[in-house]
C-alpha cells in the first residue's frame, strides 16, 4: 500500500477516507500478527509508517467532520 500524505487526504472525500483507513487497519493488523507469528519483525520501519498513517488519516477525517 502506498503512503497517503496529508495533502492527498485532504482532497478525498470522507466515504473515501474511511475506505482507506479501513484498508490500512487491514493491513496494520496483518503486518503484526505476521510479526507475531514469525517472533522477529521483518519489517518495522514499515509497521511504524503504517501506524503514522493511521494518526494523520484519523486526524484529518475529525477535522472534516468538525467543518460540517
Amino acid at each position: 500500500m502506498v503512503i497517503l500524505r496529508s495533502k492527498e487526504i485532504r482532497v478525498m472525500e470522507i466515504n473515501e477516507i474511511q475506505k482507506k483507513l479501513d484498508e490500512l487497519k487491514a493491513e496494520y493488523a496483518k503486518n503484526i500478527s505476521k510479526s507475531a507469528a514469525a517472533g522477529v519483525y521483518e519489517n518495522p520501519g514499515k509497521i511504524k509508517e503504517l501506524k503514522r498513517t493511521i494518526a494523520r488519516v484519523l486526524t484529518i477525517m475529525n477535522e472534516k467532520e468538525k467543518e460540517n
